[in-house]
């Protein structure tokens, strides 16, 4: 199937750190900021929201690589903005450039890609 998604797309989601998205809580450190799964996480939705409205009914995006940096801590009650900006359409695989910010300034850098898939075809395989 051919999908009408061109380089260019953009996304943005905001998100206010929780108790629960912290390190502590996610057992990936023992602090109570931002967690690096947590702003990845982010990144991931803010990548596949972008693309969601090109795709056909029944098709949806699922993450395969992460390449980011988490420069620097967010405390809980912090405002993170992240944004995303579709940089090559290769067939069926979509890589984007993110950046997640709080009110500091940069927070976290990378890119990210994903997959097209057919939803009900996926989830029969498994």
């Amino acid at each position: 199937m051919e999908f009408q998604i061109e380089t260019g797309v953009r996304g943005r989601e905001t998100w206010t750190v929780g108790p629960g998205d912290t390190a502590s809580r996610y057992g990936s450190g023992l602090v109570e900021v931002f967690a690096t799964p947590a702003m990845i996480g982010l990144m991931e939705k803010t990548c596949q929201n972008s693309v969601l409205p090109f795709l056909p009914e029944g098709y949806g995006t699922v993450g395969v690589r992460v390449d980011v940096s988490h420069s620097r801590a967010t405390p809980v009650g912090g405002k993170v903005i992240c944004t995303s900006l579709l940089v090559e359409v290769d067939r069926r695989r979509l890589v984007f450039e993110v950046l997640a910010q709080d009110e500091q300034g940069e927070i976290g850098r990378g890119r990210h890609e994903r997959f097209i898939i057919d939803t009900a075809k996926f989830m029969s395989r498994l």
